[in-house]
């Protein structure tokens, strides 16, 4: 699949909770071609380096790209300031996303923190036979609830500090989940302690799983070599660039 660079207008932006973002951009071409788990490499004004973001949603009939981000330091924070009507300078789609579940089938897709954002679209096709586990650290950071419980989901929620939902990490809610029935396929994003414990409680339950990794990124297509993460194949360890090679990969590959 190729990707495409351009400069798309932003439509709509929001902040959805203290120094997170939410950007509506219109481009069509990477709208049609674009995957859940799937990231954009972004252009900000001033720096040398894109910052790749997680593509959170997309809407092919009209030709829409949502991303959500958080602010983690001056390229975010800067990209955080753009205005309705501005141009955003965009390479994308990138990297290789999530499995897609067969109609009637079981998904348990697991966000923690940023981390759930890129969910929600792994989700929308599954609708009602998808549980969403998203986590946060307090009441305050939780974000698309609302937008997991319109696609139908059986959507749950953690918090570290017990503010909201269950009190624990989402970890405990997936065995919850598990211990009441199978599924196809678990997807998950967010931090790597998170991912080992959703990879090994998938394994304990034998059921396959996708996580989606964050690196820091140069290129955004494997030429840099800057994202390495090492990975085992064939029965031998390697490494693996999370910008080409993922950043979604089999659960069972990743060397945590």
């Amino acid at each position: 699949m190729a990707y495409l660079q351009g400069s798309f207008p932003l439509l709509a932006r929001c902040e959805l909770a203290p120094g997170v973002f939410s950007f509506t951009i219109s481009c069509p071409e990477i709208a049609a071609q674009a995957q859940a788990g799937q990231f954009v490499h972004v252009r900000v004004e001033g720096f040398t380096l894109r910052r790749p973001i997680s593509i959170c949603s997309f809407d092919r009939a009209a030709g829409t790209v949502r991303i959500v981000f958080e602010v983690r330091g001056r390229g975010t924070e800067r990209l955080s300031h753009c205005k309705t009507g501005e141009m955003l300078d965009l390479l994308g789609p990138l990297g290789n996303g999530f499995s897609a579940v067969k109609p009637g089938e079981k998904l348990i897709v697991v966000g923690g923190g940023i981390g759930v954002p890129p969910m929600l679209q792994a989700a929308k096709a599954a609708g009602a036979d998808a549980t969403a586990i998203i986590g946060f650290r307090t009441a305050g950071a939780v974000i698309l609830k609302e937008e997991f419980e319109a696609l139908g989901c059986d959507t749950r929620l953690a918090t570290d500090d017990g503010s909201a939902g269950y009190h624990g990490f989402v970890t405990g809610l997936l065995k919850q989940r598990l211990a009441e029935g199978a599924a196809a396929l678990i997807c998950a994003c967010g931090p790597m302690p998170m991912l080992k414990g959703v990879v090994a409680l998938a394994d304990e339950y034998g059921i396959p799983s996708e996580v989606s990794l964050e690196e820091r990124m140069g290129c955004g297509i494997g030429a840099c070599l800057v994202c390495a993460c090492k990975t085992v194949k064939d029965g031998r360890e390697i490494y693996s660039h999370v910008c080409k090679d993922g950043p979604v990969f089999n659960g069972n590959e990743v060397v945590f």
